[in-house]
């Protein structure tokens, strides 16, 4: 049994130097390389290939030498579009399918944004079977669905219905299971395949709150989190981890990241009515788990509303954490805070990333976290305690009356972080001395101190914006090569807190170059969210705008950073020819044993294929919209494939698709 822990806020501490030990490097190499092999697999059963999410496939057949010959091996369309019609303008399509094992059918399975679960050949891309779970469209929330699970049930014959599972969580609040072999529902699991996540009592309530991950096993024990919006109001839905037997459906736990009442741990990081006070704090990331150690981890969002937080004073832990939970029981093991008290909608966004890390002239099971501001967090996984150290350092307190402030956030010695935060005037970017001039004063009219600057009634830059840095896309790991890759959004934006009852309230959906207003229901403020962009409508920042970052993990030096994505289809006129400057981006990479990183993610509908040696673009594809879905990979019948949905996203105002396509060298 694990003990119940609470870490207390991270001291400031002096800067460590990180010694390898005495013995030769070819030695330490073979070591990490032997491990690394152990842990890793040739095939993606999982939502990012492994359970802990590392994005990594020790495949090789498609490389960095041949790379340039892959080609369209076969292309289906689910059949939304036609189905949903108008309605796919509200969808967003970042899900990544898994490959079932042999014994369950070894089907390529996914879901649609509508829940709609589709098993297909994994060589021809034709349809075995699809299910249907018929969600509740009512409701302006948009439909996502990143992935499902699998799960053998050992308390069932290897032939009997459903020992074999696919389970999804519904845009409307439903675990759904169903056979792996023919798609029917399993009736043996809660009412004829399918448990509720809310009561009778609280009954459905459309666009409250959602599910847009996939579900977890651990030692059979099904877990879920969920996807509350967290910024409409201070009192929205609270954010529960909920646990059930993945073969009965019978509810086993749940855990609360806001305090029931004074017996919580972290109760003193609240008000006295902290529910009453909050919503949100919830986990609509990928959840991790580490089977071996009976821990599945949590990455919990903001406590609501986003951007004030006077109705909830103190750090807000279990808030903008990561939380290890035991599996079994839902107590925490341990806990840590990456933002205390937030007031920028810094949610932790990624999938907690269990990998093994050279750590001391030794392998460590760790944490690593990257995280909306840019910063990368390397935890132990068995306490929490920080591998590479953190500091608290003192952020500005200049916010409105009634606010609460923490004096301090934690930042990790290294890496560095993967952008830029602190800009004045004299950054500006424009393609004239007129835009470049108009941007300058626009800079430097701002209210900005730094990282962790309050929002104020004084137009205030927010760099990054709640895109990140890093979002839901994640981070990947190489640990034979002690290689971290991941996606950033660096382009600036600009909050403002306008008091309640000026101007309009505005309808909550971010829109790629216009301005977002949320009401923050009943707090003194509504917020208001806006590109900062030049008179002629490109970022008042250089670019790239969006980019991908590779970091040696040994050292946390910088191994290179590219630019993500082509402008040339942002403007007015597309152009003939990529620029590749970065694009927003939303979506996950993916790396192989064959040095190579592939990712779509941007706004230019390209799915590309980097050096994980240089960051050199060695191959691209164009696609018939974005893809803002990771990629993944696995080898049937000697040949590899790389396949990616790509669907288009309502936030950027892009054409939408209902597309999975796959990828494979020739075979001739």
């Amino acid at each position: 049994m694990y003990l119940i822990s609470r870490l207390p806020p991270v001291a400031r501490v002096s800067r460590l130097r990180y010694v390898w030990p005495r013995c030769a490097l070819v030695l330490c190499l073979f070591l990490t390389m032997a491990a690394a092999a152990a842990s890793q697999t040739s095939q993606w059963s999982h939502y990012r290939a492994t359970p802990g999410g590392s994005g990594f496939s020790a495949l090789t057949q498609i490389n960095a030498d041949n790379v340039a010959d892959l080609k369209e091996a076969w292309r289906i369309r689910t059949g939304d579009s036609a189905r949903y019609g108008e309605l796919m303008q509200q969808t967003s399509t970042q899900v990544t399918p898994i490959l079932l094992p042999p014994e369950a059918g070894a089907s390529l399975a996914f879901c649609t944004p509508f829940n709609r679960i589709v098993a297909l050949d994994p060589v021809t891309g034709e349809q075995r079977w699809s299910f249907d779970p018929q969600v509740d469209l009512r409701g302006k929330r948009a439909f996502r669905c990143r992935g499902v699970s699998y799960w053998r049930d050992p308390s069932l014959a290897a032939g009997a219905s459903c020992a074999h599972r696919v389970i999804t969580a519904t845009h409307d609040r439903r675990l759904v299971a169903v056979d792996a072999l023919s798609g029917e529902a399993c009736e043996g699991f809660g009412e004829l395949g399918e448990v509720k996540l809310y009561s009778e009592t609280e009954g459905y309530v459309p666009g409250d709150i959602s599910s847009s991950s996939a579900p977890v096993v651990v030692n059979g024990v099904l877990i879920t989190g969920s996807a509350v919006i967290d910024f409409a109001r201070a009192h929205a839905p609270q954010g529960e981890v909920k646990a059930y037997s993945a073969s009965s459906g019978e509810f086993l736990w749940e855990f609360h990241p806001i305090p029931r009442d004074a017996s919580s741990p972290v109760a003193d990081n609240w008000p006295a009515n902290a529910q009453a006070s909050a919503g949100g704090a919830n986990a609509w990331a990928p959840l991790s788990v580490d089977e071996k150690r009976g821990l599945v981890f949590i990455p919990t969002g903001s406590a609501s509303p986003d951007y004030f937080g006077g109705l909830r004073p103190g750090d807000n832990r279990y808030a903008n954490s990561v939380v290890a939970l035991n599996a079994a029981s839902g107590e925490v093991v341990w806990h840590f805070q990456l933002v205390h008290h937030d007031l920028w909608d810094y949610d932790t966004p990624a999938q907690p990333l269990l990998v093994d890390v050279m750590h001391e002239g030794r392998l460590t099971a760790a944490v690593i976290q990257v995280t909306k501001q840019g910063l990368v967090f390397v935890l132990d996984r068995d306490t929490g305690e920080p591998l590479i150290p953190v500091e608290e350092r003192p952020v500005s307190q200049n916010a409105v009356a009634g606010e609460w402030v923490s004096p301090t956030q934690p930042f990790p010695l290294w890496p560095a972080p993967l952008i830029n935060t602190d800009i004045s005037g004299a950054d500006a970017f424009g393609f004239t001395p007129w835009d470049r001039g108009a941007c300058a004063k626009r800079i430097d009219g701002l209210n900005h101190e730094g990282l962790f600057t309050p929002i104020t009634e004084q137009k205030t830059l927010m760099l990054p914006g709640s895109l990140g840095g890093a979002n839901w896309g994640g981070a990947v790991f190489w640990q034979g090569e002690q290689l971290l890759v991941v996606n950033v959004n660096t382009a600036p934006f600009e909050g403002q807190l306008i008091p309640q009852g000026v101007g309009a309230a505005g309808d909550h959906v971010v829109g790629h170059g216009r301005e977002m207003r949320v009401t923050m229901q009943d707090t003194p403020y509504v917020m208001s969210v806006d590109s900062l962009l030049s008179p002629l409508g490109v970022p008042c920042t250089p670019p790239p705008w969006g980019k991908l970052v590779a970091i040696d993990m040994t050292n946390g030096e910088l191994r290179w950073q590219s630019a993500l994505g082509s402008v040339h289809e942002m403007g007015p006129v597309p152009l003939p020819f990529e620029v590749n400057w970065g694009t927003p981006n939303l979506g996950g990479a993916m790396m192989t044993a064959g040095g190579l990183v592939f990712i779509g993610a941007t706004m230019d509908r390209r799915l590309r294929a980097f050096d994980t040696k240089t960051g050199e673009v060695l191959w691209r594809a164009t696609l018939p919209v974005d893809a803002t879905a990771s990629p993944m990979t696995y080898e049937i019948e000697g040949r590899q494939y790389v396949v990616i949905a790509a669907g288009g996203h309502h936030m950027f105002q892009r054409g939408s698709g209902d597309y999975l396509i796959a990828y494979a060298l020739d075979n001739e």
